[in-house]
Parts: C-alpha cells; sequence; structure tokens
C-alpha cells in the first residue's frame, strides 16, 4: 500500500519518469543537445523521487536502503526487504503457533 501511494504522488508531481525509463547515456562532450536535455530530465526525475521515497520511508529499513541512487534501485531494494520481512514474520508466526498445545 505504501508503494502505490508513492508512485501516485511521484505520477501526480510528474516526477516519475526514471520509474518508467532506464537511464540513458551519460552526457559527454560531443553529446547533442537532444542527448543532454534528455539526461537531465532523466536524472532530475530520478534525483526527486529518491529524496521524496527516503524521507518517506520508514526509519527501521532507512538505513538498508539509504546507499541507493536510482529509484529503481531503491524500490526494487524497498520491495526486497519487505518481502524479506514478511517472510521473517510469518516463519515467527508458524513457529509461535506449531508451538500452542492444545487443550482437550
Amino acid at each position: 500500500m505504501w508503494k502505490e501511494r508513492v508512485l501516485l504522488n511521484l505520477g501526480w508531481i510528474d516526477i516519475g519518469y526514471a520509474i518508467r525509463i532506464d537511464e540513458p547515456p551519460s552526457t559527454t562532450e560531443d553529446s547533442t543537445q537532444d542527448a543532454i536535455s534528455l539526461y537531465e530530465k532523466w536524472e532530475r526525475s530520478n534525483r526527486l523521487p529518491v529524496m521524496f521515497i527516503k524521507t518517506e520511508i520508514c526509519a527501521s529499513i532507512r538505513d538498508f536502503v539509504d546507499k541507493h541512487t536510482n529509484v529503481k534501485e531503491l524500490i526494487k531494494a524497498i520491495d526486497e526487504q519487505f518481502a524479506t520481512s514478511d517472510k521473517a514474520l510469518a516463519r515467527s508466526l508458524i513457529m509461535q503457533i506449531s508451538s500452542i498445545k492444545l487443550d482437550h
């Protein structure tokens, strides 16, 4: 649910371009103005969502995902962290249930 709200907010403020489009090649001295403009558009659309997500992420996983500077990689890392947390919670609950003695 958190991810859906973040993606919706990014869409509303029209900075989700870097989520949909792969990073274009870095610019060089020989780059055309179109290539430079495309990279600048992508870079802004990557930087702002990364900052937004990092301010909205729960503190318990912030350190884990803080190293990511690419919005696609950041979202993937968050997804993986929540999947790991869900598996650990499920395992813990199963262990608790299996240790309960039934009263007859």
